[in-house]
């Protein structure tokens, strides 16, 4: 076609050409323009400039300082002399993120001992309806091959050492801090095998750098869950609509009434299993003792608590929110009345296979999703935070934040109410978003940077 016909026929079809690309402009804008991954809550901040005052979506403000996994132990291994002074097997309790909690400082301990490490026993545990053992749980060869070069870790022993009961060495009970070279290594030397329980409050910063760089691999690059239980974890995290928050909440008897705490408005069904779980051992504070305990952030928030808390860090009630929990939590309907967008584990997975699943299978899948959530929240800084915390800052996802007890019973018990909490309660978070705490465990594995 010459120029001169191109340009009549230009002339003669511009409207039907034209009049269409009018109509769809908008449109292609606002499929092209519009983003495709998360809403603006989830959405990172845009400049280094603070939102407009009376705005509050807490992960869109920019941090001053965040914790990262320190280099130092990620840098190189450091191998253990060549002679070992014998063997350990560490004997962990409870659920498992308490068992992977004992499991993590026995890496430690094995390292430090200069002992052979055997894999580890998960007792068995009525109570968590639990009967696992380590590896239904872990991937036993990932484990063994990562922490090569910081402790060694064996599936067998020689016979003669394998043919006895290990000797029982439990550091659960001792009092204040000691040295477990000076109080279990002549143990270990004497019996040459031995079952360790470590102590729960023993101050790692007083271990060598050895034995804090094999902490810090075993329990964050070392542990990951075996095939099968990583499938089910996938398949979990697949089906949850996204984006999602994934929230660590516990409101159930037995921890109400460890905590010893008192609270008003409950419904009698909740009162009635508190009184049931709490013995004679645990009576309700009152008085003084229970304002001081309160106010020191020992009593757990309650589901409408945490539901005004949310809604004060300007969480969308249309949120869609994973719970992240185990059986027995009482007053659901406090937090169900404001975000309805709620999802478990039980609605999500089949029946059968939720069923047969054990109390430690369950544990993971929480852990796994909460880690791999856009946003992670916890009402209360306990074994689970603590790791799905550092394994989320192990990976550089910052949405995460532990909700603040203590300010909340303060400015409760100061009288605020209504609009003035809720900005107090917003002040509060995002001090501690801003300036990284509340988000990963300040220890020798983790390092402060400032941005």
């Amino acid at each position: 076609m010459s120029a001169a016909a191109a340009a009549g026929w230009w002339a003669g079809h511009r409207i039907r050409v034209l009049l269409p690309a009018l109509f769809l402009a908008p449109v292609l804008f606002f499929v092209l323009a519009s983003p495709r991954s998360s809403p603006s809550f989830f959405a990172p901040p845009v400049s280094r400039e603070h939102l407009p005052s009376g705005s509050r979506v807490i992960w869109a403000q920019r941090r001053a300082v965040e914790w990262r996994p320190c280099g130092w132990w990620q840098r190189k291994a450091m191998p253990a002399p060549g002679s070992r002074n014998g063997y350990i097997r560490i004997d962990c309790y409870g659920g498992l993120n308490q068992l992977r909690r004992d499991l993590c400082d026995g890496i430690a301990v094995a390292r430090l001992l200069n002992a052979t490490m055997v894999l580890p026993k998960f007792e068995v545990a009525a109570y968590w309806n639990e009967s696992s053992g380590f590896a239904d749980v872990f991937d036993v060869d990932y484990f063994i091959e990562q922490t090569r070069g910081y402790v060694e870790v064996v599936k067998d022993m020689p016979e003669e050492i394998a043919l006895k009961e290990p000797f029982k060495v439990d550091c659960r009970k001792r009092k204040g801090h000691f040295d477990y070279v000076e109080s279990v290594l002549p143990t270990l030397l004497e019996h040459r095998y031995i079952s360790l329980t470590p102590a729960v409050s023993q101050r790692r910063d007083r271990n060598p750098s050895y034995a804090k760089a094999s902490y810090c691999q075993g329990c964050y690059n070392a542990l990951r869950l075996n095939k099968k239980v990583e499938a089910k974890a996938i398949e979990l995290l697949q089906v949850i609509p996204k984006p999602f928050l994934s929230l660590h909440l516990r409101f159930e008897p037995d921890m109400v009434a460890y905590t010893r705490c008192a609270y008003n408005g409950l419904s009698s069904d909740s009162l009635g299993a508190i009184e049931a779980a709490r013995g004679e051992d645990r009576k309700v504070l009152i008085g003084d003792d229970a304002r001081l305990w309160r106010n020191r952030g020992k009593c757990p928030l309650t589901p409408g608590e945490t539901a005004f808390i949310l809604q004060a860090l300007g969480i969308p009630t249309e949120t869609n929110i994973y719970l992240a929990a185990g059986d027995g939590l009482m007053e659901l309907e406090g937090f169900t009345s404001v975000y309805k967008n709620m999802y478990t584990k039980s609605s999500l997975l089949a029946h059968e296979d939720f069923e047969r699943m054990h109390g430690n299978t369950k544990a993971a899948l929480d852990y796994y999703v909460s880690v791999n959530s856009d946003a992670y929240v916890a009402t209360f800084f306990g074994n689970m935070d603590k790791m799905v915390t550092a394994m989320r800052t192990m990976q550089g996802l910052q949405k995460t934040l532990v909700l603040s007890r203590r300010a909340f019973a303060n400015y409760t018990a100061a009288g605020l109410a209504g609009d003035q909490l809720s900005k107090a309660m917003w002040d509060a978070h995002r001090a501690d978003y801003v300036m990284g705490r509340g988000s990963a465990l300040p220890e020798h594995c983790f390092c402060e940077f400032k941005l």
